[in-house]
């Protein structure tokens, strides 16, 4: 019943945000959207980036400005979720420990990852609705550091992720028009697909380092 109340609500903010699209201050509900998406993962951040691109292509928006926004927005949220995460690091490590001590087992091995994999996985996390929030909050509880590191690894992420769902609108408007929920798929499939390639790609350079 609740899952079924927030898509009911979602797909009412969907079919809202379409209706308001072609208004010059839809930048203005791109930014806030996406940044809000960042810190309360079930804000459809993709959606309103793509349906800005659909209005883009129709001529009612700039898309470089959809762009421009909707990185903007994603990154200022990310870094608000990078502060929450060290605010508020003992908390979070409790919270995702099932046992005493299991949280900071975790925290730890989220530290190696971050280490390992570097920004790479801050960008691929950005893809993964729920991820992304994720792992900035693990970025801020495990110090990593802001201005060295997060901040540039953050803004390639958030410029990559808000490029290519306000392409898929604009290039693919007249398909997804009436059916953003069609959009949402191919933006997460997307994301998944990229991802993927990521991983082989990291998976493969690290195969032929231990090998040499």
């Amino acid at each position: 019943m609740l899952a079924s109340g927030i898509f009911d609500f979602l797909d009412s903010l969907t079919g809202w945000l379409d209706d308001i699209s072609s208004n010059p201050w839809f930048y203005g509900v791109v930014f806030i959207i996406a940044l809000l998406d960042s810190v309360v993962p079930v804000v459809p951040s993709e959606s309103t980036v793509i349906i800005g691109g659909i209005a883009a292509g129709q001529g009612e928006l700039w898309v470089v400005l959809v762009i421009v926004m909707g990185a903007l927005g994603a990154f200022f949220g990310d870094s608000i979720a990078y502060y929450l995460g060290g605010r508020f690091g003992p908390a979070i490590t409790r919270l995702v420990g099932r046992r005493k001590g299991d949280g900071d087992e975790k925290m730890t091995k989220a530290a190696e990852q971050i280490d390992k994999r570097g920004g790479l996985l801050l960008i691929t996390a950005r893809f993964i609705p729920g991820g992304r929030t994720l792992m900035t909050l693990s970025c801020g509880a495990t110090a990593r550091p802001y201005r060295s590191w997060f901040v540039p690894w953050d803004a390639l992420a958030a410029t990559l992720w808000a490029t290519y769902a306000a392409i898929i609108g604009y290039f693919f408007g007249e398909i997804f028009k009436d059916n953003h929920s069609q959009a949402f798929w191919l933006a997460f499939g997307t994301a998944l697909a990229i991802t993927g390639l990521i991983e082989l790609v990291r998976w493969s350079r690290h195969r032929n380092t231990a090998t040499s």
